[in-house]
């Protein structure tokens, strides 16, 4: 991202490119079906993609078009259809919804006319608009529901319409990695005040002293977890919180999201619409957290608090400061991290080396969003802008804070700061984890 001092211009085109690229991966997301499947529901958690669709828009013309360019709405009288707390997302295809065409029509007229007004506005004329903040928080509002639209496709029925290359091999040395890195304890500097784009939960940047801990050197695979799982993990109550066992009953668990066995007692995943032989070494995915936390304790490990794992990705002990990302402050490359839906999978458990942090712990960015120990809450100083329904309004211990982002999360919506959260029932995001353990001394 741009920093100050600010070069406007080179600001304009980095801003239209981030635009352009959120708004191709969404038409790529939705021009791949039928319109049957666009406003088909295709599970009660999400909502039809033509909404996801008109959503940005509308989302997209409120910010930009009207608080920044003090135009008036376009269309008014959709505005309630596309209010994400106004209607829950079982209730949508109910909506009357702008049909497909509609949709697409009204998010490229919006396009247009912000674009017009990229050219033209004053970095300088407000905080919204301070070093480009209202442009890039839609540029990541966007990729993050295109990050949704693709969990649909996950739930999505049919056959295959994604296609994407397989993440490289993993790197020689991955059999000679530690099973675990010390991080030496400390204070470190968690959140950001600086970073322009950086969203309210992620504010301000406060000192937090963390003991010293042992963390996974990457996250946990499927071959570690097919051993929970043929140990009886999901059979066995002690591995389970009293709430993660009531849900694992209820919802009859026995293995990740996907999986199945077949006639010969292999298993099997089901992957955008292609059934394959779940790979070994790749971190595991569709995990909920309450699956999360009992495979740590039959571990006899644990979930990093939030803390450590923040400060296991930024804190640079040699120059005693934490970095924007694991490998310093540029931003992601193919080399560094599996973003941007370049793949439509993790890569291998060990690989990215080039992105590991400084305790030599890999993929702490990318492949699989982590689950921690930590409820959501706000940082000390939190203040709420520009608006309490982005953040301020899930506070509190219903919901478990996910990190680092997934191989579905764009680089312009995923840093060392960004904090995702979801219940910890939730199964359909791309979650993994990676676990931890107290270092025996001070």
């Amino acid at each position: 991202m741009t920093e100050a001092p600010v070069d406007d211009q080179a600001l304009r085109e980095e801003i239209a490119a981030l635009l352009t690229a959120a708004r191709t991966r969404t038409s790529g997301l939705t021009d791949c079906v039928a319109e049957p499947d666009l406003v088909r529901q295709h599970s009660p958690l999400m909502s039809p993609l033509v909404w996801d669709l008109a959503h940005v828009a509308n989302q997209e013309e409120l910010w930009l078009l009207r608080n920044v360019g003090g135009r008036d709405p376009m269309h008014p009288e959709i505005d309630p259809l596309y209010d994400a707390f106004e209607h829950p997302r079982a209730a949508r295809p109910m909506l009357p919804l702008l049909p497909p065409k509609a949709a697409r029509q009204y998010a490229g007229e919006v396009r247009g006319r912000v674009l017009d007004l990229l050219e033209t506005v004053s970095f300088s004329s407000g905080r919204l608009v301070d070093r480009g903040f209202a442009f890039g928080m839609i540029a990541q509002h966007e990729q993050q529901h295109d990050e949704t639209m693709l969990a649909t496709h996950q739930l999505r029925q049919g056959p295959p319409v994604l296609s994407a290359q397989a993440p490289a091999p993993p790197p020689a040395d991955v059999r000679k990695l530690p099973g675990e890195v010390l991080i030496p304890g400390g204070p470190f500097a968690m959140g950001t005040s600086t970073d322009p784009w950086a969203l309210d939960n992620e504010r301000p940047a406060h000192l937090v002293d963390v003991p010293s801990f042992y963390l996974d050197t990457t996250p946990v695979t499927n071959a570690s977890y097919l051993e929970f799982i043929a140990a009886g993990g999901y059979q066995d109550a002690r591995w389970w919180t009293a709430e993660g066992w009531e849900h694992r009953q209820r919802a009859s668990l026995t293995a990740p999201l996907f999986w199945e066995r077949d006639g010969a007692g292999q298993w099997l995943r089901r992957r955008f619409g292609v059934t394959e032989p779940v790979p070994a070494a790749e971190p595991v995915l569709h995990v909920c957290w309450y699956e999360a936390d009992a495979y740590a304790r039959w571990a006899g490990r644990r979930l990093p608090t939030e803390a450590e794992w923040e400060k296991a990705a930024r804190h640079d002990p040699a120059a005693g400061r934490s970095r924007r990302y694991p490998w310093g402050d540029d931003s992601p490359t193919a080399e560094l991290a599996n973003l941007g839906q370049r793949h439509l999978q993790p890569a291998a458990a060990g690989s990215y080396p080039a992105g590991a942090a400084p305790s030599g712990a890999r993929q702490l960015i990318g492949d699989v969003w982590e689950w921690t120990a930590s409820d959501f809450l706000p940082y000390p100083g939190f203040a709420a802008w520009p608006y309490k329904e982005y953040s301020e309004v899930f506070f509190g211990p219903q919901y478990k804070v996910l990190r680092g982002g997934a191989f579905a999360a764009d680089p312009v919506a995923c840093r060392g700061t960004f904090r995702n959260w979801d219940y910890p029932i939730r199964r359909q995001i791309f979650s993994g984890f990676r676990t931890a353990r107290d270092a025996d001394f001070a």
